[in-house]
């Protein structure tokens, strides 16, 4: 396997058509995003242009980059007769995009209905996204439980991303990602521990933003928690869009260098200019190579 990067946004034609056709949040009006509890939101087309960002990809020395449904934006949380039109437009759009382009599958997390989620994964997807807001306690496991049986079924990982970040229109513009966005991955990696594991005994996942730093709490959870070993999953993963150095390094002695794949989340940020963080050429390989085949394939 190539060089990978797990996590991308990357807006087609079609998605912007359908969200441009919407005249309650989340919408377009030309390239201004309006979401609902959230400042208008500029967005530069030449972000979603596919040329610039197939060439951006290269520079980058990535063979495959895994785009996914910007999960902020909140369509996986409409009712289904307003998300499913958004969600084709997405899947069409995501589909066709040319090499070196992969994509995160999406579906509705308000009304589920595995069976057009499944349709949608025939369609080449590398497994699915989810929001962490709909995966942060048990009854967010119970309700997305058989989009998760369609998963294990099939032998495909799942990605959790942060979701929506209502009631940050009042405050500055990096609050959404500096606090909701990190406390949902937060609790949606204890979560997995407490509810998504017992009932998924071989689901492969892979949090977003380093699960928000949660794998640093361990030592927390072995005097606080439910009095049970603080082990390592082989089957989990974490991704790094938006660290560096210091979290990463923190996060590898937390989980080990099995556990970690490079995530850029562009183009609201870069991939790393050093892709093994300052742990060296090994450390590289296993983010960017081997430990995305493990993700997406469950083979070494």
């Amino acid at each position: 396997m190539t060089n990978v990067d797990v996590h991308q946004h990357l807006w087609s034609p079609s998605l912007v058509a359908a969200l441009r056709s919407r005249r309650e949040p989340p919408f377009l009006d030309g390239w201004t995003l309006f979401l609902d509890g959230e400042p208008p939101y500029e967005i530069s087309p030449a972000d979603h242009d596919v040329t610039r960002r197939t060439e951006l990809a290269a520079a980058d020395g990535l063979g495959r980059v895994l785009v996914s449904l910007s999960a902020p934006i909140g369509v996986e949380w409409l009712p289904s007769a307003e998300a499913r039109p958004l969600l084709d437009a997405y899947h069409e759009g995501a589909a066709a995009l040319p090499e070196p382009f992969g994509a995160w599958a999406a579906a509705c997390v308000r009304d589920i209905d595995a069976s057009v989620t499944a349709d949608d994964l025939d369609r080449g997807f590398v497994g699915l996204q989810l929001p962490a807001n709909a995966l942060a306690d048990a009854t967010g496991y119970a309700r997305c439980a058989p989009l998760l049986d369609l998963l294990e079924e099939r032998d495909l990982p799942l990605f959790v991303h942060p979701g929506p970040a209502p009631g940050g229109s009042e405050g500055p513009g990096w609050w959404p990602a500096m606090v909701p966005y990190v406390q949902q991955m937060h609790a949606a990696w204890f979560a997995f521990r407490a509810f998504g594991r017992p009932r998924h005994p071989r689901l492969r996942v892979c949090f977003a933003l380093l699960a928000g730093l949660a794998p640093l709490h361990g030592e927390r959870f072995a005097a606080r928690g439910d009095g049970s070993v603080v082990g390592v999953d082989p089957d989990v993963f974490v991704e790094t869009s938006s660290y560096g150095p210091t979290a990463v390094d923190a996060v590898v002695r937390a989980l080990g260098v099995d556990a970690v794949v490079q995530g850029s989340d562009r183009p609201y940020a870069q991939p790393p200019r050093h892709p093994g963080f300052g742990l060296g050429g090994a450390a590289a390989y296993a983010f960017r190579i081997a430990n995305p085949r493990r993700l997406l394939t469950g083979k070494d």
